[in-house]
């Protein structure tokens, strides 16, 4: 979370946006701005997606989990074909 607030903030900073009309635009107090760009995992889902749209990134979040390596592995570890079962005898 910390990572993802700088990267906000140094987004936010090279758009030359202070922290007032960023948040203004996205409708949020400075307060939660800068809760935001700290990193706080308190602060709304919402209010990170608020900001993002404002700074022109919420596109960004369509590569979210996109390459989610670790899900493949584990969808790939139940398409495993276990032990086959014996075969009948056809005299049955």
């Amino acid at each position: 979370m910390t990572q993802t607030g700088e990267n906000i903030r140094l987004a936010r900073l090279r758009r030359k946006l202070s922290a007032a009309r960023v948040a203004e635009r996205a409708g949020i107090s400075r307060t939660t701005l800068h809760s935001i760009e700290q990193g706080v995992s308190t602060v709304s889902l919402g209010a990170y997606l608020q900001v993002l749209f404002v700074l022109g990134l919420e596109k960004s979040l369509l590569h979210l989990a996109a390459d989610d390596t670790l899900g493949r592995k584990l969808q790939d570890a139940e398409l495993i074909v276990g032990a086959r079962a014996p075969k009948h005898s056809s005299s049955e």
